[in-house]
């Protein structure tokens, strides 16, 4: 990708301009070496790598055999090197691994780290210890100034449409009010599904689109074979945000809901924990039972390989490209 100089050398020289996404219990070692391999940016949430009290951290065979494979591909294909990959961790002081986990990405210097619900100091340095950048995500510009102070590198926008946990502002509003101030690495998170969504994300100011949901509808996903199915099928329409799941506001698929025994467009306020589904049925769970999903899926037709999908954006994006080169000439 050309016009990226700017930009730190770990988000440099990419197939096209993105990161895919962490998903919770989705993104795994397969998902996330084809992401890297396909030439995007594979994350995964570092509290995916669980292990039963008195074993060994999973975290680290996961960090280990992610970067031996990415390192045998770059040996291999030194013309088509894989990109670099990003460990997402959760700094909410419930996290009781966070300590540990930030000394395992330490030790296996992580290029890219992603730090979700809370902006703290001592992440971002351990970071910058061994030569890592911290992207920090934020849903409106009062956390974007935060996390910037606190010595995040750069910040993940997650706007109206993002999958799971969203945001409720627009992409317009809050891309121009984070440039107005920020110039650092901008990605851009809400209902990025196609190629074109990619080049409008930046047309708007954001520097990278960061991708989720189109990913759980691959091969390598580690996801049930209904939630893939129901990607494909679903759009925009398809999707419910609200907060009775987690407690904080999310998008989810109705038809999840629905297989749940709820009604997604008459739900109930509240606490999921709290409702009685009765002796019979097991009570539902956010992300086991209840699938989120951003807006973006109508371009999702079929479940394939992740480089399929990778190819797509590639060709949507340049075909974008060349159309807004032609309407401008």
């Amino acid at each position: 990708m050309s016009g990226d100089s700017h930009l730190p050398k770990a988000l440099q020289g990419l197939r096209i301009p993105a990161v895919a996404s962490p998903l919770f219990i989705i993104s795994v070692p397969a998902l996330v070496i084809a992401q890297c391999k396909a030439g995007v940016i594979g994350s995964f949430p570092a509290l995916n790598a669980r292990e039963a009290e008195g074993e060994p951290p999973l975290l680290e065979a996961w960090l280990k055999q992610i970067t031996e494979e990415l390192d045998r591909h770059n040996q291999e294909n030194p013309d088509r090197p894989a990109a670099p990959f990003a460990v997402n961790q959760i700094v909410h002081r419930s996290n009781t691994r966070l300590e540990r986990d930030l000394e395992l990405c330490a030790k296996w210097k992580v290029p890219i780290w992603i730090t979700s619900l809370g902006a703290r100091v001592e992440v971002n340095e351990a970071a910058h210890s061994c030569g890592g950048i911290a992207l920090h995500d934020i849903i409106n510009n009062t956390f974007a100034k935060k996390a910037i102070e606190k010595g995040a590198d750069g910040l993940i926008a997650v706007a109206a449409g993002a999958g799971g946990h969203a945001g409720m502002q627009s992409p317009f509003a809050l891309i121009r009010e984070i440039r107005e101030w920020f110039e650092g690495p901008l990605l851009l998170s809400g209902s990025i599904g196609t190629g074109d969504a990619l080049l409008a994300a930046q047309a708007m100011g954001a520097d990278l689109g960061y991708i989720g949901s189109p990913f759980i509808a691959t091969d390598e996903a580690n996801a049930d074979q209904g939630y893939k199915d129901m990607i494909v099928e679903s759009g925009a329409e398809d999707i419910v945000y609200s907060s009775l799941f987690t407690g904080v506001s999310g998008n989810y698929l109705k038809g999840s809901v629905r297989n749940a025994g709820m009604d997604p467009d008459n739900l109930p306020s509240g606490d999921l924990k709290t409702m009685d589904f009765g002796q019979d049925r097991e009570k539902p769970k956010a992300w086991k039972h209840i699938w989120g999903s951003g807006q973006g899926i109508g371009s999702v037709k079929s479940v394939g390989p992740v480089e399929d999908l990778v190819a797509r954006f590639e060709r949507e994006y340049v075909a974008a490209y060349a159309r807004l080169q032609e309407r401008m000439a």
